[in-house]
């Protein structure tokens, strides 16, 4: 790997290693824990104190990055409890069952919902809402947990962001990087963008039929509570549908999106969740109930995460700002400089520079954050385009969809933790059921680049 270095090659290494672990059905923290050890010794020159520290700022820097993540996953199970047990989930359900009549249904119209208020206001809060009135439906008309968390990754994180044609965020960051206008982007991204959705989804659905021929009929994967007859459990219900809504149109209205739209939703989860706990036991016992419910909540928060937080310790050395905080102001993305390395190894004419694209897209997205590999590609796109005839929009479209589809939260494990939590299945088992769909479509896109690029 000349032109790398030492860490880049251990780092290298180590996802290979990671990634046959994966494939053998095992857990990968002892492979990770030995990434970071042996990539601290080779940033600090052999200094062991200095490596054991790296191993453990790492950890810190992961918890930082996922804890937004961690408390908004922990607030939704502690209000989904407090509904519960005033038997206000099963009133919110009842019009929304009538929708999903069978599991195979109920693929389309969870994910088809998840991939609307994606493109509204972006997967992360999108997936409280679903996760909140949405999933337990889904799962009582015998759709199994794990297929539940395929509709809404393929469909909210890969489908709904890798365009993201309302919000614009992905097409503004791969247009800055090509000296684009985020137009061009999308224009040239939308027959890229169908090729890619149509395969994933369909090799999904035929999985899907051919996984669900085969289950027998079972119980549901996600408890549920019996139904309490309270008589405040309509209000609440009704109370409840209509904060989210209130959420939806203030993030249109005040173009809230991302992290602050996670933190709206966040907030009013809080107060729903006090207010079911008042009307369900009284003022004086809820002081009590509401604590049990926001224990119970961090209790499996940090329970599902606390494994992701030492696996993406050593992912989050991909990117560059990251990677900094945990091994030195020095450092740089390592993922990025296989990228850049990747770019400038390539010969140039279209059918190579295409699948460098997309190997480009598929490295950067590794590190599971989604966009952190966009300026990357469009510049990429940039340079590849000023040395061959090569619809440069279109390249860096190519790039973006991968990118996005890799890292944006499909086949990455530690990247499909929020939807997995919500689900409560395993990330890596989710990630391995996303592969063959994503990988699909990526093959799929990559062969009409070829053609219309």
């Amino acid at each position: 790997m000349s032109g790398l270095g030492l860490i880049h090659l251990i780092y290298v290494l180590m996802v290979v290693v990671i990634l046959v672990t994966m494939a053998l059905r095992k857990d990968i923290i002892i492979p990770c824990v030995l990434g970071l050890f042996l990539i601290g010794m080779a940033a600090s020159g052999g200094n062991v104190i200095s490596a054991l520290q790296v191993m453990f700022n790492a950890l810190i820097v992961s918890g930082t990055e996922l804890w937004s993540t961690i408390v908004i996953i922990s607030l939704i199970i502690a209000m989904s409890k407090s509904l519960q047990d005033l038997g206000a989930d099963e009133i919110m359900l009842a019009p929304i069952k009538k929708l999903m009549v069978n599991k195979y249904v109920s693929f389309f119209v969870l994910g088809l919902i998840m991939a609307v208020i994606s493109f509204a206001i972006w997967p992360s809060p999108a997936v409280a809402l679903i996760g909140a009135i949405l999933l337990p439906a889904a799962v009582r008309s015998k759709l199994p947990a794990i297929w539940a968390a395929v509709a809404m990754n393929l469909f909210g994180h890969g489908l709904a962001l890798s365009g993201d044609f309302f919000i614009n965020g992905a097409p503004v960051i791969t247009a800055n990087g090509a000296g684009l206008d985020s137009t061009e982007i999308v224009r040239a991204s939308i027959p890229l963008w169908i090729v890619m959705g149509v395969t994933t989804i369909a090799t999904a659905s035929f999985m899907l039929i051919r996984d669900l021929g085969k289950t027998p009929e079972g119980e549901d994967e996600i408890k549920q509570a019996e139904l309490c007859e309270h008589p405040g459990a309509k209000t609440i219900a009704i109370l409840t549908i209509a904060v989210f809504l209130v959420d939806l149109a203030l993030m249109q209205i005040f173009s809230i999106r991302g992290g602050d739209a996670s933190a709206l939703v966040g907030g009013s989860v809080m107060i729903l969740m006090a207010v079911a706990s008042i009307v369900r036991y009284g003022v004086k016992e809820a002081l009590e109930k509401s604590t049990d419910y926001i224990r119970s909540g961090f209790m499996f928060g940090i329970k599902i995460f606390s494994p992701v937080i030492v696996i993406g310790g050593l992912f989050f050395l991909g990117g560059e700002g990251t990677a900094k905080q945990i091994l030195g102001e020095n450092a740089t993305g390592i993922l990025n400089d296989i990228g850049i390395f990747l770019a400038q190894s390539v010969p140039l004419s279209k059918a190579p520079v295409v699948l460098v694209q997309a190997a480009i897209g598929f490295v950067t997205g590794l590190d599971g954050s989604g966009f952190s590999g966009l300026p990357l590609v469009g510049s990429v796109a940039a340079t590849f385009s000023n040395a061959i005839t090569i619809d440069k929009a279109g390249l860096a479209a190519l790039g973006q969809i991968i990118t996005i589809w890799v890292g944006g939260g499909t086949i990455i494990p530690w990247a499909v933790i929020p939807v997995a939590a919500m689900c409560n299945i395993s990330a890596v088992e989710l990630a391995r059921k996303n592969f063959i769909p994503v990988a699909a479509g990526i093959c799929a896109t990559v062969l009409a680049a070829f053609i219309l690029l």
